[in-house]
């Protein structure tokens, strides 16, 4: 029988103009799956309220599970993730979903005069919830999964180094250039254009009414439109730290305390997740090494996947184990299904000095 999860249309619109719509419907999807997870309020380094799902295995005795973090996309609610968090949580890890301030469960009334931007999103909201990790599962190894922005913003915690594994899948922060060829110029004109332009026309983006994501902060909005080939020449610029630093530069060295190995996940047909933009991202986590695996469809026997299938359940036995063994074991596919590069640990010995 067919289901809106099998349903072939459910693909077209995610390959789309308005992906969005298919999110949405995923979204609504995953309520069996929420039905196992515990809703939880979390606190966000700077005291920010945030909403989000935690999966916990109790046992009798108690025993020490791995737990994952799974940080979302831009605008993209956490309750997408659920079936694979539902997944991972059956193969043996705690789990913990959340939402960034603004979006989903962490939206409290209307985004006018909110103050969010990526770097909030990072350095309060996944240091907070890297936080309330250890306190709820004090010695268990962390673990995180992040999609897109969301593996960008790890290395903007303070508490990150101490995650133990990071699997990425299409993740960069969206400088133009990178976009894929054929499809830049559409994607320059929304994400570039558009989106700044409704987000100081409204004091937001309206995204959702527009079939794009969930409606997004100014703030997010102006970080991803002006963004550079380095993030800190683009974001907080003029703002200076207590000690009169400029901020932006003290962000992009806080990307060293990370120390996890990276599997990072780039499909072929994703026109945000291209080469340059893993390899830009990647080139921040000096302290980690960095294996870098690019997948064609047709490698899985699929016509597409694009940025945001990965995720969906029909790929739980085809790209879901790819994270699973990378968590697992913290080494890269043995036979792997496309290519595989690796980079190593940069000035090791600088720092050991």
């Amino acid at each position: 029988m067919t289901t809106l999860a099998t349903n072939p249309r459910l693909p077209m619109l995610e390959h789309g103009p308005w992906p969005g719509i298919a999110v949405t419907l995923w979204c609504r999807l995953s309520g069996a799956s929420l039905q196992m997870a515990e809703p939880v309020d979390i606190r966000a380094a700077d005291g920010h309220a945030l909403g989000g799902y935690v999966w916990h295995r109790p046992s009798d005795p108690p025993r020490l599970h791995p737990v994952a973090i799974i940080n979302a996309a831009t605008s993209v609610r956490c309750r997408y993730y659920a079936r694979f968090a539902d997944w991972l949580h059956e193969q043996g890890w705690d789990v913990v979903s959340f939402d960034y301030r603004g979006i989903g469960e962490s939206r409290h009334g209307s985004l006018r005069g909110l103050e969010a931007d990526w770097i909030d999103w990072g350095q309060h909201d996944f240091e907070g919830v890297l936080q309330y990790v250890t306190r709820r599962f004090p010695n268990q190894p962390i673990d995180v999964v992040g999609h897109s922005a969301g593996g960008f913003v790890i290395g903007l915690a303070e508490s990150a180094h101490r995650i133990r594994r990071i699997f990425t899948m299409g993740a960069q922060y969206a400088y133009w250039r990178d976009y894929a060829p054929q499809a830049r110029k559409a994607m320059l004109l929304r994400w570039h254009v558009a989106m700044p332009l409704l987000a100081r026309l409204f004091g937001y983006v309206p995204a959702k009414r527009l079939g794009w994501m969930e409606d997004t902060p100014k703030g997010v909005a102006l970080d991803w439109g002006r963004m550079g080939p380095r993030f800190e020449g683009t974001v907080r610029r003029g703002r200076k730290t207590p000690e009169g630093k400029p901020e932006a530069e003290m962000l992009a060295r806080r990307f060293s305390q990370v120390r996890a190995p990276i599997l990072a996940l780039g499909i072929e047909d994703d026109p945000f997740g291209t080469v340059q933009a893993l390899d830009r991202l990647l080139d921040y986590y000096t302290r980690s090494e960095r294996h870098h695996l690019r997948l064609a469809p047709a490698a899985i026997g699929k016509p597409e996947i694009g940025h945001f299938a990965f995720f969906h359940e029909r790929f739980r036995d085809t790209l879901w184990p790819l994270a699973l063994n990378w968590l697992r074991t913290g080494e890269p596919p043995a036979t792997p299904p496309g290519t595989l590069t690796y980079r190593p640990v940069e000035n090791l010995s600088e720092e050991m000095q």
